[in-house]
């Protein structure tokens, strides 16, 4: 997994590719946490990541957490349609900020 991370008006964007599963989701879990420290607005892109685990989803919620404690939002961009349906059979699509 590869994460680039750029400014966007006034959010951290996170541009994610490769695969988010038990392995890679406590990093993801970390930049998350690590860019709400830098802005109270984050940017998640996830058009390149084609699977998202139990795991992954639990770094979006913490991070949804997150963005809720401090005033802030978590927008979710360009869902893979793979990954929009574990978000809508999780529940999760209701939860997220989704554009």
């Amino acid at each position: 997994m590869n994460i680039i991370e750029t400014k966007e008006n006034d959010a951290i964007k996170l541009e994610v590719e490769g695969q988010v599963d038990t392995v890679t989701a406590p990093e993801l879990q970390q930049t998350i946490l690590t860019s709400f420290q830098k802005s109270g607005n984050v940017i998640l892109d996830i058009e390149k990541v084609a699977y998202m685990s139990s795991a992954g989803l639990r770094a979006l919620l913490l991070g949804q957490k997150t963005a809720k404690s401090k005033g802030g939002s978590l927008k979710v961009r360009n869902v893979h349609p793979t990954v929009m349906q574990v978000f809508e059979m999780s529940g999760f699509a209701s939860i997220l900020d989704i554009e």
